[in-house]
């Protein structure tokens, strides 16, 4: 008779920690960097395999039955000794080295992003970075970038990752700028892809507008030199000199940021090296990124 504990994978073992830990299928998911309903499916399809439930499913969320709970313990032992391999063998492996193309957004990479790339070459000297950006999203599938740190809330299925902040977006102007009276800068076609923005623009009487940008990097820059007021990711406004919030972060507006590559490259070296330390790097930065810096 086949034992279905011999077939358990490490995947679903650590599918089943991620959700006694979080208490909820789609916080579960997020943190694995997968589709909610690619982690509802393989739940399902674990739960056949063994033949008990391993969850509880109530209103306000799931709940380990025992064989959950002793699945949980599992994958944390399994990782502390994943943990202690890794720190013995770290020392045998050869430094990280090559080429990895990293695509993302101009505003990303210039409010955002260099300053971590230039630690990052400082501490892996034989990686070489080649930088896309753009506001189409790079199709990793077709190898167009190894990695992408995008906005978006709903990443291809076929990418592995995480979720790594919640873009929060508020309206800056100059000191001085009244958004009662003050001209706008607002967003041109090639930001159609922002709903929520191009929605509040079409709100803005034809007179008071003074230039429509088709990149963020383009906005902001213009609001800084005081063509107008607009509506700018706070990572961008909050660190841009002589620029101010004139109101709060607008809910409608933020995305989220995920951190992302292909399934074939997550181990390689120079991939999984970058990977970890923009997913560091950032964690550091989420109070920029989530706009909670104070306004005024």
């Amino acid at each position: 008779m086949p034992d279905p504990a011999r077939d358990l994978a490490w995947d679903d073992i650590r599918l089943v920690d991620a959700i006694a830990r979080a208490g909820s299928l789609p916080e579960a998911a997020a943190r694995l960097g997968i589709h909610h309903s690619t982690a509802f499916r393989r739940l399902g399809q674990l739960e056949a395999q063994i033949g008990c439930p391993l969850f509880e499913r109530h209103r306000t969320g799931y709940v380990p039955t025992p064989a959950g709970e002793a699945l949980a313990t599992l994958a944390a032992r399994m990782a502390e000794e994943v943990a202690a391999v890794t720190r013995r063998l770290a020392g045998e492996r050869p430094a990280p080295s090559g080429e990895v193309r990293l695509a993302s957004s101009d505003s990303l990479l210039a409010d955002l992003l260099l300053p971590v790339l230039a630690r990052f070459r400082q501490a892996h000297p034989a990686i070489r970075l080649d930088l896309v950006t753009g506001n189409a999203a790079a199709n990793l599938s077709r190898r167009d970038a190894d990695v992408a740190l995008r906005a978006s809330d709903a990443p291809p299925e076929t990418l592995v990752g995480r979720r790594v902040a919640r873009i929060a977006w508020a309206l800056y102007g100059r000191p001085g700028d009244e958004p009662d009276t003050a001209p706008w800068v607002l967003p041109g076609e090639g930001l159609s892809g922002i709903r929520a923005l191009r929605r509040l623009a079409e709100a803005v009487p034809e007179p008071r507008i003074a230039a429509r940008l088709d990149s963020v990097l383009g906005m902001t820059a213009a609001v800084q030199q005081g063509l107008g007021i607009g509506y700018l990711p706070c990572f961008a406004g909050d660190s841009r000199p002589g620029l101010q919030r004139l109101a709060p972060p607008r809910e409608e507006l933020s995305g989220t940021l995920w951190l992302l590559t292909h399934p074939d490259l997550r181990q390689t070296p120079r991939i999984r090296a970058l990977m970890d330390w923009l997913g560091e790097e950032i964690a550091g930065c989420r109070p920029l990124i989530e706009g909670q810096g104070a306004a005024g």
